[in-house]
Formats: C-alpha cells, sequence, structure tokens
C-alpha cells in the first residue's frame, strides 16, 4: 500500500543525522582525539535560505525543520534545473513511470518531472543506477511533488563509482570527483535493502565515491537489514566521499511521525563509514536502529543496534549539525541519537542551534546523553539543548 496515502495525517516531530575495510567499531566506551571543523556558517562561500516547497506538503510530515534557521552554504543549496536534460513524463500522473525513470538516471544529467499538477507516487520495482561515466553533474529534482517509492521490496537509488558494471571511470574509484548526484524537493518512500548483499545498507539510497547532498527531500518507512554489527542507512547509506569533503542534508526529513520512521540494524536515519556529514535544518525523529550487540558483535548476537538516527563509522570523519532536531529515536545498543566511532581517534562532533531530545535506549554516553563517542572525541556545543 502507497504510505503517503495510508499514513499521512500524523503530526510533526522532528530529527537529524570510506572505506568499507574500515568496519571495525567499538561497543564500548574507547579512546580519541580529534581535529577542528568550522562552524557550519564557516564551511565558506556565501550563506543563505534555501526555498522549500515541501514545508505545507498535500500529505505527510513537512521537509525539514521549521524552527531551524541556520543559514546554507551556496554549494550545499538547490541545484539548477531550469535546462533539464531529461524530462521524466508528459504532463499526466500516467507518463510517470518507474521505466521512464530508471532509463533517465541510467543517462544522467539533470532530470525533472511532468507529472501532471497534483502529487504523484512513482513505484520501483528495482533500483535505480546512476552510471559513473554520465553527468558528472546528476541531479534529480521532484519539485515537491513526486514521491519515490521501492513499494517495501526494493532500494530506490544506487550510485557506486566502484561497482564495475556501472562503468569505472577511473583508477582511484574511491577518491573521484565524479558523479555529483543531488536529490532534491523529492520524497522516498518504502525502500527496501534486505535481499542486498554484496552492497548492504542504504534501504532508500546507497552511495560510494564522487558527491552527495540531499536538499529538501524526506524519507519515510524505508528499511535495511535488521542485524549485523555495521550495516545500516535505511534512509541513506555513504562511503568514499572525494577527497573526504562532507555529504550535505538541507531541509530534510527521516521520519517526522510515529508511522513514517525508518529502520535498520544500525542508523536508522542515514549511515556510513569515514565519510563526514554537514547537516542543517533537518529533522530525524521515530527511527529505529533494530540490531543486537553493538560492534563489533557481543558472543552470542548478531551484532547492530547502534544509531538511532545517525551512525558514524570509520576513519578521519567529522559531523556537523545546525538548526536539527534529532527525538524520539530508538536503539538497542549504543548511541539512541547518533553514534560517532573513529576507528582513528580523529575528527569532531559540532552541534549548533539544535536539540536532541527524548531518545531512547543505548548504555554508553561519555559526554552528553544520547550520543555515544570516544570519551576524548571533541564535542563542540553552541546554543543548543541536548536532555
Amino acid at each position: 500500500m502507497d504510505k503517503l496515502g495510508s499514513l499521512f495525517g500524523v503530526g510533526l516531530l522532528l530529527v537529524l543525522a570510506c572505506d568499507p575495510a574500515d568496519e571495525e567499531n567499538a561497543s564500548s566506551s574507547g579512546e580519541a582525539s580529534g581535529g577542528d571543523e568550522a562552524s557550519p556558517q564557516e564551511s565558506g562561500g556565501e550563506t543563505g535560505t534555501v526555498e522549500n516547497p515541501l514545508t505545507d506538503p498535500a500529505s505527510g510530515p513537512p521537509a525539514g525543520n521549521p524552527e531551524g534557521t541556520c543559514p546554507v552554504p551556496a554549494e550545499f543549496g538547490l541545484a539548477d534545473v531550469s535546462n533539464p536534460t531529461h524530462v521524466v513524463g508528459g504532463g499526466t500522473p500516467e507518463s510517470c513511470t518507474a521505466e521512464a525513470f530508471i532509463a533517465a538516471v541510467a543517462q544522467g544529467g539533470i532530470i525533472t518531472f511532468a507529472c501532471g499538477p497534483d502529487p504523484v507516487t512513482i513505484t520501483l520495482d528495482r533500483p535505480a543506477k546512476v552510471f559513473n561515466d554520465t553527468g558528472p553533474e546528476i541531479v534529480i529534482d521532484g519539485g515537491g511533488l513526486v514521491t519515490l517509492s521501492g513499494g517495501g521490496a526494493t532500494r530506490i537509488l544506487y550510485m557506486n563509482t566502484c561497482d564495475e558494471a556501472q562503468h569505472w571511470t577511473t583508477s582511484h574509484c574511491q577518491d573521484q570527483d565524479h558523479p555529483q548526484l543531488t536529490v532534491q524537493n523529492l520524497t522516498f518512500i518504502d525502500g527496501n535493502s534486505k535481499g542486498e548483499d554484496e552492497y548492504d545498507g542504504g534501504g532508500a539510497i546507497w552511495v560510494r565515491g564522487g558527491r552527495f547532498k540531499a536538499v529538501n527531500t524526506r524519507f519515510f518507512g524505508n528499511v535495511c537489514a535488521d542485524e549485523g554489527p555495521d550495516v545500516g542507512g535505511a534512509g541513506i547509506r555513504v562511503f568514499s566521499q572525494y577527497q573526504g569533503l562532507p555529504v550535505a542534508i538541507v531541509n530534510s526529513t527521516f521520519g517526522g511521525g510515529a508511522e513514517f520512521g525508518n529502520r535498520c540494524s544500525n542508523g536508522g536515519g542515514i549511515s556510513s563509514i569515514g565519510v563526514s556529514w554537514s547537516i542543517y535544518n533537518s529533522v530525524f525523529s521515530h527511527n529505529q536502529a533494530v540490531g543486537n550487540g553493538g560492534n563489533p558483535a557481543e558472543s552470542g548476537t548478531p551484532g547492530g543496534g547502534s544509531g538511532g538516527a545517525i551512525y558514524n563509522d570509520g576513519n578521519t570523519m567529522t559531523l556537523s549539525l545546525c538548526g536539527t532536531r534529532i527525538e524520539h529515536n530508538e536503539v538497542n545498543a549504543y548511541g539512541s541519537a547518533i553514534f560517532f566511532v573513529s576507528n582513528d581517534h580523529s575528527g569532531n562532533i559540532r552541534i549548533e542551534d539544535s536539540v536532541i531530545t527524548n531518545n531512547l535506549g543505548g548504555s554508553w554516553y561519555p559526554t552528553y546523553p544520547q550520543i555515544s563517542n570516544h570519551d576524548d572525541t571533541p564535542i563542540d556545543v553552541v546554543d543548543s539543548m541536548i536532555e
């Protein structure tokens, strides 16, 4: 059943959030030292507000945190789609098919939709896959009207610069500057990657390499594997961004209501290994990390259960939150809101103008409640509430 047709009307609650070889975690307190990261407002370039067509959607929680007012660096704002490369649909809902969308993504470039004036849901029977020799800029813009659904059976979107089937373009696939993928003004529902073995996690979106950002997006009811010490990211899973540059999440909602949450073994909202994140004016709520036993898995357990909203693992990474609310997420192991373990004891967390509250579960909080991290990981909290 279409979640947008059956579940909307639930009240709003707000939330937020590379190398697969670096997958070792601590499941109890550890040690870390970290570098410095600039405030989100000091990331360079012009900053400002980002126009958002999903602040008052026809159904479901809005995209982003209405209380979030952090300025967003221009590079993390909306991509220009005034001259699309491909337009999915011919002006009617019936013309906006899964086949047309999947074909457009395979060809790359700037993709928009012409599905008529009303909201429409496109249900996929397989993931749309990015080919690495298209673009180099790839933008998918739903105009605030398009929902992409996995139908409870498939992942929705996949990009992997190190997957030969998607065309290798460089000898250093794990650190190349393209494709540069942007998803914006879109809703992702009912993605399901439980059937994925080699590239697990990422119920709605799985990304490795290049650059990635999500602007004005909503993630409802996406799932990935229920067990495993490192699998994660019911909404988004990311590896190996170019030169360690951060993934940007802007004006986005993961969950937002009791019947809209996402769930996976770890990282109910987002998950990554060796990847930094800059998250602005977003909401993470009612997401769940449903694994059990942590990472590495405790004896007799399948592992997992950490990072109700956000799961960060690996080396040399940072997490910046600004204008973001993380609330009512749950875990079975550690980090009811945030799990952040840097194996090389580098990196830091910055939380600015944000609220982290009422997240449930977890037993390892060396510095702040609801955040599991090495006890020497720097956490800079500015004008925020963590309780």
